[in-house]
C-alpha cells in the first residue's frame, strides 16, 4: 500500500473571529507552543506516513512559514516529504478551491506523481491524536473504495455533523449531511477519509461536471453510497475535537489544565511535533503565583496566573492577575492589570491597571458578532494596545492593531458586548 496524505488546510475559520483575520484556522496557536495543524501533521509521521500534501488557500502565509520545509516533522525529504499545494490557474482549472473535494480534484496530478494507490484525506483544523495505521489496515481488509472515520456524538449534536448509517459489517447504507432531525443515528463523520486512488480520481472527475463546489460531505460520500461503491465506517473512540468556535477553543484550552486532561501532551510515545524558536526557559519572579497553568518558554511571570495558558515570550508584570485565559506569544501585561476569561492574540500590550473581562454580564452577546461572542469570553486581536486603567467588559471584541484612538470614544469603560476598532457601536452612525 503506497499512501499519500492530503491535509485540507485552506479554511477561513470565520467562527474564530479575529483569531483568523490574518491566518488560516489550521495556523491558529493552540496549547501555548503549537499550531492546530501540528496535530494532524504529527499523526501522519507518527503513523509512518511521510508523503504529505498540504492544501492551502485562505491567508496561507503564517501556515507556510510555520511548516517551512517540514523539518520539525521529519518531512524535509527528497522523496515524499511535505509539499504546499496552492490553487493555481490553468486550463479547465479555477483560481480558488470551491469545496473540499474540488481542492483534491485540482491536485489529482500530485497524487498521480506520487504513484499512490491509497489517498488519506484529512482536515488540518482538528485537535486529536490518531494512529492512521489501523484505519488503513481496516480499509485494505474490507476492500473498500472509501472508508470514513466516525465517532459517536451526543444526539443533540448530530445536526452539526454528517451522520452515517451502517449494516452489521460496517458498510455505510445511508449518509445524511447535518440532519435537522434526530432519528438518523449518532455515527458522525470526522472528516477523515481513506480512498482507493483510482476510484477517487474517477468519482471526482464524474461529479465535478455536476458540482463546481464539489464537497465530500454534500456530494461525494452520498453519491458513492447511492452508487453502490464499497463505503465503510471505521469507528474511532479516542479524543477528537473541532475547536472551530471561540467557546470551543477556550473550553478545549481550559481542559488541558485538568489533572486528568483528555488530551495528553506529555506522551513520549506520541509526540506532537512543532516548529520551535530559541527562547530561554520560563522564569518566575519572587512575587509570582502560578496555579494549574501552562507556561511556555521565554515567559517571565512576576504576577499571578491561575488556570491559564501562556504562549512563548509572555510577560506578566508584578501585581498583574491572569485568570482562565489564553495569552498568545509575546504579549506584555502591565502592572496591576487583570485579565479574566480572555483570549489574547500575539504581540498585544495590556496597559497598567487595565481590567479586561470585567463584570458579570456573561449573557450580553457582542453586538457585531453575536453568534461568535456570547459566552462571556472577551477576545483581543493581534498587536492591539489596551490603554492603562481601561475597563473592558464581557464578550468584547478588540480588533487587531486597535490602540488609544480606537478606545478614546469609550472613555474609561468599554461595555460588555461592544467592539473596539473598525465600525464599533460607539462610533457608528
Amino acid at each position: 500500500m503506497r499512501v499519500v496524505a492530503l491535509i485540507l488546510a485552506g479554511g477561513a475559520g470565520t467562527r474564530l473571529s479575529v483569531l483568523t483575520e490574518h491566518r488560516a484556522k489550521p495556523a491558529v496557536p493552540f496549547a501555548g507552543r503549537y499550531r492546530i495543524i501540528d496535530f494532524t501533521l504529527s499523526n501522519c509521521v507518527n503513523s509512518g506516513i511521510y508523503t504529505v500534501g498540504v492544501l492551502t488557500q485562505y491567508q496561507p502565509h503564517s501556515l507556510i512559514q510555520h511548516i517551512g520545509l517540514g523539518r520539525p516533522w521529519d518531512l524535509d525529504r527528497s522523496r515524499g516529504g511535505v509539499r504546499i499545494l496552492h490553487p493555481y490557474v490553468g486550463r479547465e482549472r479555477q483560481l480558488w478551491y470551491r469545496g473540499t473535494a474540488d481542492a483534491v480534484y485540482q491536485n489529482l496530478d500530485y497524487i498521480a506523481s506520487q504513484r499512490a494507490d491509497t489517498v488519506l484525506v484529512l482536515s488540518g483544523d482538528h485537535i486529536y491524536k490518531m494512529d492512521y495505521r489501523p484505519l488503513l489496515q481496516f480499509h485494505r481488509e474490507k476492500g473498500a473504495d472509501l472508508t470514513v472515520a466516525v465517532m459517536n456524538v451526543p444526539l443533540e449534536e448530530t445536526h452539526r455533523f454528517g451522520i452515517l448509517s451502517t449494516n452489521r459489517q460496517g458498510r455505510v447504507v445511508a449518509f445524511h449531511e447535518k440532519p435537522q432531525t434526530r432519528d438518523k443515528g449518532t455515527l458522525a463523520n470526522m472528516g477523515i477519509y481513506v480512498f482507493s486512488a483510482p476510484v477517487l480520481a474517477e468519482r471526482l472527475a464524474q461529479l465535478r461536471e455536476q458540482h463546481e463546489d464539489l464537497d465530500f460531505g454534500q456530494h461525494v460520500i452520498p453519491a458513492m453510497v447511492a452508487g453502490g461503491d464499497r463505503v465503510y465506517a471505521y469507528p474511532f473512540e479516542g479524543y477528537w475535537v473541532d475547536v472551530g468556535t471561540i467557546a470551543a477553543y477556550w473550553e478545549t484550552s481550559m481542559a488541558l489544565l485538568d489533572p486528568n486532561a483528555p488530551l495528553q501532551l506529555y506522551d513520549r510515545q506520541w509526540i506532537i511535533h512543532t516548529r520551535s524558536y530559541e527562547r530561554p526557559a520560563a522564569k518566575l519572579g519572587p512575587q509570582a503565583r502560578v496555579r494549574r497553568s501552562l507556561i511556555c518558554n521565554g515567559c517571565v511571570v512576576r504576577g499571578e496566573v491561575t488556570r491559564s495558558v501562556l504562549g512563548p515570550g509572555v510577560y506578566v508584570s508584578p501585581g498583574a492577575v491572569v485568570r482562565e485565559s489564553v495569552i498568545m506569544n509575546d504579549t506584555w501585561i502591565g502592572p496591576g492589570a487583570v485579565l479574566d476569561r480572555v483570549i489574547v492574540d500575539k504581540g498585544v500590550v495590556i496597559g497598567a491597571g487595565a481590567m479586561v473581562g470585567s463584570g458579570n454580564e456573561m449573557d450580553i452577546p457582542n453586538t457585531q458578532e453575536p453568534d461568535k461572542l456570547n459566552t462571556g469570553i472577551t477576545v483581543v486581536g493581534r498587536n492591539a494596545h489596551i490603554p492603562a486603567n481601561v475597563r473592558v467588559g464581557r464578550n468584547v471584541l478588540v480588533r487587531p492593531d486597535a490602540g488609544d484612538e480606537e478606545f478614546a470614544p469609550f472613555g474609561e469603560t468599554v461595555p460588555s458586548g461592544e467592539t473596539v476598532g473598525g465600525r464599533s457601536a460607539a462610533t457608528a452612525p
